[in-house]
């Protein structure tokens, strides 16, 4: 129940005016709706150093202003809305001049999405750390047999297509695209026969799981330029960052995308993507830093996938032990981690058990205890597993770039329906077709890279972070390649920390058709819906 002892005194025509604005005009709790996004970020920065609610603020501070009225939606047009937003510019910044903080520029949210850029440029989209939530296409239930006016989605670079190399560029993309919406049907096929359909499981169901089987087989063979969608929504700080960074790219599509998103996202937050622009640091960075090339560069040879842990902290458990204990107790970290060191070994099991054996599932999430502790493992795996394992933002990790020089995974189940050596074949061209590429273009040959040749790159993480990742890359439906690195990262702390992994809710086993399970609940959702949706219909009769 809502306290009573302050109540904001609006008119009835002022609850009226500012109505549209918020979910409530009457309660404590309320949301800011139908607001454009700097507008609510400047309001809520405005706020932070107001003895005014939010409700008073818009009324006496924004409302007034004809230009901020015209942006909140009482201009006649859209265009002049717009129009609006740009000319109240001078209005948020002498509200944000007084901050001098950067976190202001997290109060203003937006969706952006980026269609028909190369899987390599949605590298460069998802790489944010915070601040950014990303929604890429994915190529485990969209199909990329299809071609639109004759021609396959891939990504044309202006640089390819205009020099020496285009007609073999084209060639080689046209081929791994023909020959993936070929053998589409071929590998569908096989998994229905390997995997009859349970009797439990709908037509669609079951349908649904093979085709997701049958991408993930060939999902490997698309390249770095296929096709693909990106939606975004962050918040203004990290859009300005993330503009800075791709507007650094080496990739002339990088820095076109950041243009082209950057004149999108100044029509709704101008205020907080003003500063976005190329950064002298990083380019200098990386050409400075490529000058080490000759002395760090060895002759590329192919090979055998890994995954190593290469650095840990050998007094890890201590620390984890110590801060499990430390909100818990009135003592000093220093005097709680020497009672820790004394303490028996069965007294140190009990004590993790009781801090981490009541989770249910792995949505319960650890807590923060095992951030104290750290590792660092270093890949050498197929492209496909890396874009997976990158979506895990929060870790410490980054790519040497990708080449066809390390060797590529042919998935197992080509052998079995007959397939391997046409594949092969075409990995092999691919390989080829990037070798004269990069000779001229080494960041744009990436371009025609199919995602089962392999790159390496490392991923530093604490151990709640690692709960994480190891406990949803190993779930059941997941893809079979990064299940393995999930269930081997969880091995290789093992080794190091046994007691600290005893409760990680890692899926050790393996699967044939790893989407049925989830298609059959989707189908149960279905249903319920149905019924939901038919007893609706009968009450209003």
């Amino acid at each position: 129940m809502e306290e009573e002892y302050f109540k904001e005194n609006l008119t009835d025509r002022e609850k009226e005016t500012i109505k549209p604005y918020f979910s409530s005009v009457e309660r404590n709790v309320f949301v800011l709706t139908n607001l454009p996004e700097v507008i609510k970020g400047t309001l809520f920065s405005r706020y932070s150093r107001s003895d005014k609610g939010a409700r008073r603020l818009l009324l006496d501070e924004f409302i007034p202003n004809k230009d901020v009225a015209a942006a909140m939606g009482n201009a006649t047009n859209h265009e002049d809305q717009i129009l609006a937003i740009n000319r109240a510019e001078d209005f948020y910044q002498r509200i944000l001049v007084g901050y001098g903080d950067d976190s202001v520029a997290e109060l203003a949210g937006v969706h952006i999405a980026c269609e028909n850029i190369s899987s390599i440029a949605g590298d460069l989209l998802t790489d944010s750390r915070i601040g950014i939530s990303p929604l890429e296409k994915s190529a485990r239930y969209i199909l990329f047999d299809k071609q639109v006016n004759g021609r396959y989605l891939w990504y044309r670079d202006p640089k390819i297509m205009a020099s020496k190399h285009a007609r073999l560029y084209e060639e080689t993309m046209d081929l791994i695209f023909s020959s993936y919406a070929k053998w589409l049907p071929i590998v569908q096929e096989h998994v229905k026969k390997v995997t009859p359909k349970d009797p439990e499981a709908t037509d669609r169901a079951y349908e649904s799981a093979t085709r997701a089987k049958a991408c993930d087989i060939l999902k490997n063979l698309l390249p770095g330029g296929r096709l693909t969608n990106v939606g975004l929504y962050g918040n203004g700080r990290a859009f300005e960052y993330l503009l800075t960074k791709i507007y650094s790219s080496n990739l002339e599509e990088g820095r076109q995308l950041a243009k082209e998103m950057h004149e999108e996202l100044a029509k709704v937050i101008p205020a907080f993507v003003k500063r976005s622009q190329a950064s002298e640091y990083i380019t200098g960075t990386k050409e400075t830093m490529g000058q080490y090339s000759g002395q760090f560069h060895k002759e590329v040879a192919e090979e055998t996938p890994y995954i190593r842990l290469i650095d840990y902290d050998k007094d890890g458990e201590a620390k984890v032990l110590t801060m499990m204990l430390f909100p818990y107790s009135n003592m000093t970290a220093l005097e709680i981690s020497s009672k820790v060191a004394n303490m028996a070994l069965e007294g140190k099991k009990k004590l993790v058990k009781d801090y981490l054996s009541k989770r249910r599932n792995r949505r319960d999430k650890p807590g923060r205890a095992l951030e104290n502790i750290y590792y660092t493992f270093e890949l050498c795996a197929n492209y496909a597993i890396y874009r997976d394992l990158h979506r895990h933002r929060q870790l410490s990790q980054e790519r040497q770039q990708l080449t066809a020089n390390l060797g590529f995974d042919t998935p197992p189940e080509l052998a079995e329906i007959g397939l391997e050596s046409d594949y092969n074949e075409v990995m092999k061209k691919a390989k080829q077709a990037y070798g004269e590429i990069s000779k001229d273009f080494p960041s744009e040959a990436q371009y025609v890279v199919p995602r089962g040749f392999r790159m390496r790159w490392y991923m530093k993480m604490n151990l709640r972070e690692a709960h994480h990742l190891t406990e949803l890359r190993s779930i059941k439906q997941g893809h079979p390649d990064y299940r393995k690195i999930a269930q081997q990262m969880r091995n290789l702390i093992a080794e190091k920390h046994p007691a600290l992994v005893e409760y990680m809710m890692v899926d050790m086993n393996e699967y044939a058709l790893p989407r049925i399970e989830s298609e059959k609940r989707i189908d149960q959702k279905l249903a319920e819906l149905d019924k939901r949706g038919n007893q609706n219909a009968e009450m209003s009769k």
